[in-house]
């Protein structure tokens, strides 16, 4: 069994079957499939950072079990907080169970997380280092709940500025991932700065990972990404291709806040969502945010050289990087 796996069935039932659903683990009947788990790329990267700093990827297994918790937490309380009804191509863990079992399901997987690197194996040396990666997860963690606030937030607010954007966006997807890439060294014994290196690397592949989502929840392909088309006008979200249009101040960018800021839902909803999203690509957002990506990209790659590693573990850092900017769900 996985340690993922082993972890998920300490939880209680209907914990531990939601989220063996919601993992892609079982049907909604508790038949085992072999389903799609998610990309996996934050305890990818938690594993490789262990190696990073000379180690095997051993040490790494707890946090990168943990980050994946965390990050399935948030993705559980973000599907009832935004009604998404699918997720992965099936129906979302609330629309199954409901809302309460999902949100308890999350609340468990966060609690898991740091049951998890409490277990990390003992020792004087071992337990600074889990009392370390406890502090970086529950740091991120906090971060990551302070971005979906603003997130939220920002839904009810008629303009947001582009910087306003980064600052959620670097909250709810640059601090975990920040921690992920962290997290493994941390656990293998490397010092601060070491680990920081680390951090910074992931943090700016989470502002260009969330670039990219922005643009996926705008103009992304239903049959690829497994979310509704527009999902993110559709929700009113001020995403960075948004403030960076409405940033621009042209035709296109005043038509796009005067449709904004209308609340009313037509009959013709979808062909209205059709036009905004051809205002933000005419104002520029789309590109700009394509742009944003790459500079990103090339930001966390840049961080990867305070930190001497092997050619090969810097190979897979790099070809991670690469997968984020060009994915396409």
């Amino acid at each position: 069994m996985s340690p993922m796996r082993e972890a998920v069935a300490r939880l209680a039932s209907p914990m531990d079957t939601i989220a063996a659903y919601h993992f892609g683990w079982i049907d909604r009947h508790g038949c085992p499939v072999s389903g799609d788990g998610g990309k996996a790329l934050r305890p990818a990267l938690a594993l490789l950072s262990a190696q990073a700093v000379g180690s095997g990827a051993e040490p790494g297994v707890p946090g990168a079990v943990a980050v994946e918790l965390v990050h399935n937490f948030s993705l559980l309380h973000d599907d009832v907080m935004d009604g998404d009804e699918t997720r992965r191509h099936r129906a979302t863990a609330w629309t199954v169970f409901g809302a309460a079992q999902a949100i308890l399901a999350g609340d468990a997987l966060l609690a898991l997380a740091t049951e998890v690197l409490l277990d990390a194996p003992h020792g004087s040396t071992a337990s600074a280092a889990a009392a370390r990666a406890i502090r970086r997860i529950t740091t991120a963690t906090r971060q990551l709940i302070d971005g979906q606030a603003q997130d939220l937030a920002f839904e009810q607010h008629d303009r947001v500025t582009v910087a306003e954007c980064l600052e959620m966006e670097g909250n709810k997807t640059g601090a975990l991932l920040a921690a992920s890439c962290s997290i493994g060294a941390v656990l293998a014994g490397a010092d601060d700065r070491t680990a920081d290196a680390l951090g910074r690397y992931g943090h700016d592949l989470g502002l260009a990972f969330q670039a990219v989502d922005d643009l996926l929840g705008i103009w992304g392909d239903t049959e690829v990404t497994g979310k509704p088309r527009w999902g993110d006008l559709r929700r009113r979200k001020k995403s960075l291709p948004v403030a960076a249009a409405l940033a621009e101040d042209g035709p296109a960018s005043r038509r796009l806040a005067e449709l904004l800021a209308d609340p009313q839902v037509r009959d013709d909803e979808d062909q209205q969502l059709a036009v905004r999203a051809d205002l933000i690509e005419q104002a520029g957002g789309r590109a700009w945010t394509r742009d944003e990506a790459r500079r990103r990209h090339t930001s966390a790659l840049a961080a990867l050289d305070e930190v001497p590693m092997s050619d090969q573990i810097r190979e897979y850092f790099v070809t991670l990087a690469e997968f984020v900017v060009v994915r396409e769900r």
